[in-house]
């Protein structure tokens, strides 16, 4: 299994606009987490952009399930880049 970074961008008023999809969005990441392919997401503070790190077989595997989340589908994140990531300790 391979690490990757994710790196993104939320919507503007994300605080206000993300309210009728958190629930659904907190308890896709528990999945993903209890899975072992989420290791940790969150925003940065001002909730300008999300941060993550995934394990996973491929690149393709992580873009696929960020792609499936409710804020990508609702224009709560804009943007989703992600990264092939070496740990050095």
């Amino acid at each position: 299994m391979a690490k990757f970074v994710l790196w993104g961008t939320y919507c503007d008023d994300a605080l206000r606009r993300r309210v009728p999809f958190r629930e659904e969005h907190l308890a896709g990441l528990r999945q993903q987490q209890e899975e072992g392919l989420l290791i940790t997401l969150g925003p940065t503070e001002g909730s300008t952009h999300v941060f993550g790190i995934y394990e996973a077989g491929t690149q393709e595997e992580v873009e696929t399930v960020l792609r499936q989340d409710v804020y990508w589908l609702n224009g709560i994140w804009t943007e989703l880049r992600v990264y092939p990531w070496i740990q050095a300790f």
